[in-house]
């Protein structure tokens, strides 16, 4: 599957979307081998204990054993194959064109009014916020800036007091 991928990928000039779907079976896969390897080696023992037995009865619950785990081991056998077959019928569907805006439209990302307004809220709190510290920082301040200020406009006024006064 990746190699055919990685075909079509090399064979185009643009890749304006992609959207794989798919599961991964390999777990399922790895448990299924693992049990069929305990059933098998389960089954030789029982084999064995078989070709050792000598009552009727021992040889009858033996047997029905040894059909119960073949019966496992051919259902896990089955999943296995399956599993196999799907992985080898995989599904590619491709869009091709010549022209960008006649492919399907997929965006990618889709639109969500109520992570857009959380959003926008979250940026009028931060504006608000950093207003509210300027104007703490502007007061902390006001220490130095207004009897600067003060001083400024006393000295004006009586610098227009002096050039009035002297004609």
């Amino acid at each position: 599957m990746d190699a055919a991928l990685d075909y079509f990928r090399s064979q185009a000039i643009k890749v304006t979307s992609e959207n794989l779907v798919g599961t991964d079976v390999t777990e399922e896969f790895t448990d299924i081998q693992a049990l069929l390897v305990t059933y098998e080696k389960t089954k030789t023992k029982f084999e064995a204990i078989l070709d050792r037995a000598t009552k009727i009865q021992d040889i009858l619950t033996i047997q029905e054993r040894l059909i119960s785990i073949q019966s496992q081991i051919d259902s896990l056998k089955g999943q296995e194959k399956a599993l196999k077959q799907n992985a080898d019928l995989s599904k590619t569907t491709l869009f091709l064109s010549t022209d960008e805006l006649a492919l399907p439209y997929t965006p990618d990302k889709t639109f969500r009014p109520e992570v857009v307004f959380k959003k926008a809220a979250r940026s009028l709190l931060n504006t608000l916020r950093l207003g509210g510290e300027a104007l703490i920082w502007v007061g902390v301040y006001a220490v130095i800036w207004v009897p600067a200020l003060g001083g400024f406009f006393l000295y004006r006024r009586w610098r227009k007091k002096k050039q009035a006064a002297s004609p």
